[in-house]
This record gives structure tokens, sequence and C-alpha cells, in this order.
């Protein structure tokens, strides 16, 4: 117990073992719901389910202990969602009509891209360039951004064909259900309960199974039946996924746009993980006098290294996952908080049926997936989040413009890395037109010149 204190620096960051623990069981709760997300999004690209299933489990668990035992960060990490779906839609199904193997060897390459760039001083040289006010504005965009996420899959906001958005049905027993969860762990939280979240995840999970054995339709239920729970249904899928990524890698550079897919895959994959280390770092106090989370490198190999071995089992972009922030407001400091979580993963290839209460349910007639039992500690985490507006010096229209586009293209676009984009274009132009041109970092005008470029280029 001494060794696993001083390793993590537990006194020294202010936690302790129980609370790092909590913490890590926290943050696997928020984000279990990627493993039947990403395995049945991948699926419909043609790879095997249980294949995807397995790689998403363990790329997960080998990205995020590296976080935890090299970067010592409460950051977990997994197949990305977003990245998945530009992998299933563009890369395969619409876009560029790859085999689902030569998509693999795409994201093997732009992991091992990632890994250069995260070992070598380029990376240092891109995150300090960024001014700390944006940095501030990308934190509080990404907690505006979970929260819509949250009311989304709560089914509180909808599609509406007429405004883009609306509420959705609050007759609806799932979104009933997940508006319990809302009010429950707000209440908590404002009595000043630690535990608020788990409690919350836990005892929605809890209503919901009590209703459902009272007969109400559509509330989260244990599923024992479902074939991708089957061991040797998982273990097979592997044996087709692995090193699959290999084989294809001439298919790959034989098609002409290979380099748009690697850049673009790199891209959204560096941008969404700066951006949520930059968040989370905030959040749990380890930014340095630099304005540089502590361990910020170290974390990016992790991400590189977990994307090239999920690659290589089976799935896409391996990225660091904002519900970490969970785990964080749970009181998660250190390490240890990954490490918990990284087992977990492993834990869940064998023990997936009693999960299967936390991912959701799908209701047919409507074609959506709710979750009503995670989706509060998005949208609970995601206002905490927004805080860290009250950094940013609102006198400054060059800093407060940009955070403010920033933050309205992550929600409109459901993406971080659009966001940031928007927000970096716009930084140096507005210094130039304040005839403050000399002030802004060389390497901004970089990364606006390469934004615009690819909003040009995705155009044409």
């Amino acid at each position: 117990m001494e060794f696993i204190k001083n390793y993590f620096k537990l006194e020294e960051r202010g936690t302790d073992f129980s609370t790092e623990i909590i913490a890590g069981l926290t943050t696997f709760l928020a984000m279990a719901y990627i493993l039947p997300v990403n395995s049945f999004m991948l699926s419909l690209a043609g790879v095997p389910l249980g294949g995807v299933f397995f790689a998403t489990a363990v790329a997960a668990a080998i990205a995020t202990l590296i976080m935890g035992l090299f970067a010592n960060l409460p950051v977990a990490l997994a197949p990305g969602m977003g990245l998945n779906a530009f992998f299933t839609f563009t890369l395969v199904l619409y876009g560029y009509g790859l085999s689902w193997e030569a998509a693999l060897a795409a994201v093997l390459i732009s992991g091992f891209l990632f890994f250069v760039i995260s070992v070598t001083g380029l990376r240092k040289i891109i995150i300090n360039s960024i001014p700390v006010g944006l940095k501030f504005a990308v934190g509080a965009g990404i907690g505006f951004f979970i929260t819509f996420i949250g009311l989304k899959n709560a089914g509180i906001i909808v599609a509406n064909p007429a405004t883009l958005v609306g509420l959705g049905d609050f007759s609806h027993p799932a979104v009933l259900l997940a508006v319990f969860g809302i009010f429950l762990v707000i209440a908590l939280y404002s009595m000043g309960n630690r535990f608020a979240l788990i409690i919350s995840i836990g005892g929605t999970a809890l209503v919901g199974m009590i209703l459902g054995w009272m007969g109400v339709d559509l509330m989260p239920a244990l599923d024992f039946n479902n074939p991708i729970f089957k061991l040797s249904y998982v273990f097979e899928g592997a044996g087709e996924t692995f090193g699959a990524a290999f084989g294809a890698m001439g298919e790959l550079f034989e098609n002409p746009d290979v380099f748009a897919i690697l850049f673009t895959l790199l891209f959204v994959d560096f941008f969404d993980t700066a951006g949520t280390l930059m968040a989370v770092g905030n959040q749990a106090g380890l930014i340095n006098d630099e304005g540089e989370i502590i361990g910020s490198g170290k974390a990016l190999i992790a991400d590189s290294i977990g994307t090239m071995a999920g690659a290589v089992l089976g799935t896409s972009n391996v990225t660091s996952y904002i519900e970490s922030a969970t785990g964080i407001e749970q009181g998660g400091r250190t390490g240890l908080t990954s490490v918990v979580v990284a087992i977990l993963f492993l834990l869940s290839i064998f023990a997936y049926p009693l999960l299967s209460v936390i991912n959701g349910v799908y209701d047919a007639d409507l074609d959506m997936f709710f979750s009503p039992v995670t989706s509060m500690a998005l949208v609970m985490v995601g206002g905490l989040m927004v805080g860290q507006l009250k950094e940013l010096d609102w006198s400054d229209k060059a800093i407060v413009l940009p955070a403010f586009l920033t933050i309205i293209f992550m929600m409109l676009t459901f993406s971080i890395a659009q966001g940031i984009a928007v927000g970096f274009i716009f930084y140096p132009v507005i210094m130039v037109a304040q005839g403050k041109a000399k002030e802004v970092n060389k390497v901004m005008y970089a990364l606006a010149v390469l934004f615009l470029f690819t909003f040009i280029f995705n155009a044409i």
C-alpha cells in the first residue's frame, strides 16, 4: 500500500486509495456505453461484431493502463465517438470505399504519426502556442458539448425538422427515467454529497430495473441472451480482426486519397485529445506554470499507443475520454483512477451482461438509442466545466470572440475538433485586425491556415 501511495503521489495530490477506486469506478460507468455502441457502429462496416467488442475493451484497457502507470493522470481512453462514425460511414460505406481492413490500416498509420508527434518537440510547440484564454474556452466548450450529448442521450433534446433540435417526448419512459436521474444527481451534489455521481448512476439503474420488472417498457435490464455476450462469439471474432490491418496496407496506399484520409484521422484524434486533456487538466488542478497539463506528453503517447494497439486488434482510433471528468469530479487525481478503469474494461469482457443495464435501451419504433442511466453524469459534469469561463478576460475581444465561436461550433457541429478549428482561425484574424499581428505565435498562424485548408478541402 505504501508503494502505491508513493508511486501515484496520492498525498501530494490530495487524494487517497479509496477515493481513487471510487473515481475509477465512476469513470468506467460513465463511459461503459462505448462497448456496445462502438461494436455495433463498426459492425455496420463489416467488422466482425465479437472482434470489435473484444478490441474495444482491450484497446481501452491498454491505453488507459499506460495513461495511469506512465503519465499518472486520471484520464481514461477508448475508441472515440465521431472517429468510429468517420471510420464506418466515410472510410468504408459512403466516402472512400475502403474495406474495413484497409480502414484499420489507416488507423494504424495515423496512430504511428500521432506517436511521432508525441515523442518529439512538435507536440509542446503546438500546445504552448495556444493562448491561455483559448485553452479555457476549449474546456468550457467541451462542458457545453457533453451536456448536449447527455441531453441527447437522455432523449430530452431530439432532432426537429423545423428547428433542427427541440424537446423530446416527456411521456416516453426512458426519457422520464433520465429526468429522474438528472434531478437526483443535482439534488445530491447540491447537498454536498461527494458520491453524488455514482449514487445517481446506481440508483437510476436500480429504479429502471424495478420499473421494468413491474411491466414498464423500454427500461434498462440485464440481457443474458444477446449473442455478443457469449465469450465464444467474442473470441472467434477477435481472431478474425487481429492483425487484419497489416494485410491491407497495399489497398490503402493504392487509394488516391490516402494522404487526405491519414491527415483527417490524425487531425481529429490529436485535437480531440488535446482539447480533452486541457479540460480535465483544468478541472483536476493539474496545470503547470506554463498552462500545460502535467504529464501531457506522456498522455499523448498513451493515446497514440492505444490507437495503434486498437488498430491491430480491430477497432478505430482510441482517444482520451471527456467522461474522465466524472471520475475527477468524484475526487480522482492520479493514475490510480485510470488503472482501476483499465482493470474494469478487461473484466467487462467476462462480465458484460451485468453492464447491459447501464448501456441503455433501443426503441425500434423511434429508431433511437436512449442512455437514461449515464446521461445525467454528462449533464452534471458539463455544467461544472462551464465554470472555466470565469478565467477569460472578457474585455479582450481577441479572446472572447474566438472563445464564443469555439464553444458554439463544438455544440452545433457535434465535434470538439471543428469547434477548436473555428476558434483557432478567428483568433489570428482578429489579432491582425487589431494591429497585433506580431503578438501571435507563428504556430497559431500555421494552425489557422491548416484548419482553413481542411475546411476548403472538405468543401471541394
